[in-house]
């Protein structure tokens, strides 16, 4: 037995190419919706990809400001004993040539030297281990507060650490904040991913990673009135000209050229400049001890 909607024939098929529904189209072909016309979402799309492209600026800027500073340290760490034991040798082989010659130029260039290896230091020099860009360093605030202090173990951190404090930085950056008091919030927590990223301790890194997925998340800032919109981009731009200067500084100083002959491997870098101080260590002992015999 048949139901009268089986004894129905088939529609005949329709030439030429069936219309596909407005879901299967192409961007390109479907209509354009009252959203896609409002003269404000193609300026809020433009405020989105400027945030994160400037975060992104950001996060580049610091991972190398990190690297500076870990450098900056580990040198002074690693090679200051090497540093100091060549201007005792200087000293010393200039002291032993005047001895020999008695010249006036030989006695002068002695006593120089000699003044050099245990100069007095300046204010800057005295407090310069104590102070980095963020005020006191890592290592003075622990000895103010009594506790162990732990230089860098490397220049650059690992990648772990470096995957981590990324995906942090993307998700509680300051300028992704809707008003003063979640921007105080990110701040706070913003000084300590940096701090954590510049031990570049792991562990750390993780649990401020479950300590933000665990607090409020705010709603995404979608503003509405063009005005604010533009004056969101103006200040995004004022903000990358000042990371500029900032990146611009840290690439032009010493120890960033140094950095830049060692892109992939600054930890290498190290063990090399200490590898060419130890041959001039051994040069100039063996110059010594030909004076001296």
């Amino acid at each position: 037995m048949t139901t009268p909607e089986a004894e129905q024939p088939a529609p005949p098929p329709q030439d030429g190419p069936q219309e596909r529904p407005e879901s299967e189209r192409p961007e390109s072909e479907r209509p354009e919706s009252a959203e896609a016309e409002r003269p404000e979402a193609r300026l809020e799309r433009a405020v989105r990809a400027a945030e994160q492209a400037l975060i992104e600026y950001e996060i580049a800027v610091e991972t190398f400001r990190v690297e500076v500073e870990n450098f900056s340290r580990l040198h002074h760490q690693k090679l200051g004993p090497v540093y100091a034991r060549l201007e005792e040798l200087d000293a010393l082989i200039a002291e032993a040539k005047a001895t020999r010659s008695q010249d006036p130029e030989d006695l002068r260039i002695a006593q120089e030297l000699r003044a050099r290896v245990l100069p007095m230091p300046d204010v800057s020099e005295l407090f310069n281990e104590w102070i980095d860009s963020d005020g006191l360093s890592p290592e003075a605030a622990a000895m103010l507060n009594n506790q162990p202090v732990r230089a860098p173990e490397r220049v650059r951190p690992s990648d772990e650490a470096r995957k981590l404090y990324r995906d942090l930085v993307r998700q509680a950056h300051p300028d992704l904040a809707q008003d003063d008091k979640e921007r105080v919030r990110r701040d706070e927590f913003i000084v300590r991913v940096n701090a954590a990223y510049a031990r570049g301790d792991e562990t750390l890194l993780r649990e401020l990673a479950d300590e933000w997925a665990a607090g409020p998340v705010p709603p995404e800032l979608r503003p509405s009135e063009s005005e604010e919109l533009y004056a969101r981009l103006e200040w995004l731009a004022r903000r990358k000209e000042l990371l500029s200067v900032v990146a611009r500084e840290l690439e032009e100083g010493p120890i960033g050229s140094m950095l830049r002959m060692a892109p992939d491997d600054p930890d290498r870098l190290l063990e090399q400049i200490a590898e060419q101080l130890l041959a001039q260590v051994g040069e100039r002992e063996a110059e010594l001890a030909g004076l001296t015999q």
